[in-house]
């Protein structure tokens, strides 16, 4: 569903890209794809993957869960959908879905996913307060973000630099996703954070 502006423009942008998305992102997935697949590791039970994108993340999850994948663009589930014909998993459903808006019960999930899906979100605390309604009491929220630097220079160059790759595909790497979270209703002391490069990629770990 998409509700204003900002929005069709964002999933216009990876509509455009979804055919070429896995190569755009051939750098970063040589430097990080390593922490994704620990990360994806500790999933369990019944798991949601928000922005699932061209699904390069699913053969890095666990046999025995259930997966459930959303993205709000449809050149995109069309990707991930087609690639699991051809290499079915099972106990995996993938729909298209605004992840500002899902359509979940509360306490759906034990687990739910993210990997560099904030950058984009056009309302990032709404996506999260989302995130904290549908996960369980008890559950987990494992996300692999990249973040805006607290180093006073890099962060500088980061909000001029920012309109750039908003424009070519949609994502602002200027985002502060840890105050974010604390907008969203999370807790400190639920937030784990681990700097994996710099101060810049992350991986937030959160207890609910």
């Amino acid at each position: 569903m998409i509700r204003n502006n900002n929005e069709g423009f964002i999933q216009k942008r990876y509509n455009r890209i979804a055919g070429f998305y896995d190569v755009l992102e051939a750098p970063m997935e040589h430097m990080f794809s390593k922490w994704r697949r620990k990360l994806l590791a500790e999933a369990s039970g019944k798991t949601l993957e928000v922005g699932i994108g061209t699904g390069k993340n699913i053969p890095f999850y666990p046999e025995n869960i259930e997966l459930t994948g959303i993205d709000f663009s449809p050149k995109m589930i069309e990707i991930t959908s087609d690639k699991l014909k051809k290499h079915p998993r099972p106990k995996t459903e993938i729909i298209q879905m605004d992840a500002e808006e899902m359509t979940f019960d509360d306490n759906t999930f034990d687990t739910v996913v993210t990997s560099c899906v904030f950058c984009s979100v056009p309302n990032a605390v709404k996506g999260l307060k989302e995130i904290k309604r549908v996960c369980k009491n008890g559950g987990k929220v494992l996300m692999l973000e990249h973040v805006r630097s607290e180093n006073k220079l890099t962060g500088k160059f980061m909000d001029i630099i920012n309109p750039i790759p908003l424009y070519i595909y949609g994502a602002n790497i200027n985002r502060r996703t840890y105050d974010n979270l604390l907008k969203a209703g999370f807790e400190a002391d639920q937030i784990k954070v681990e700097n994996i490069w710099y101060d810049i990629v992350k991986i937030i770990r959160i207890e609910s």
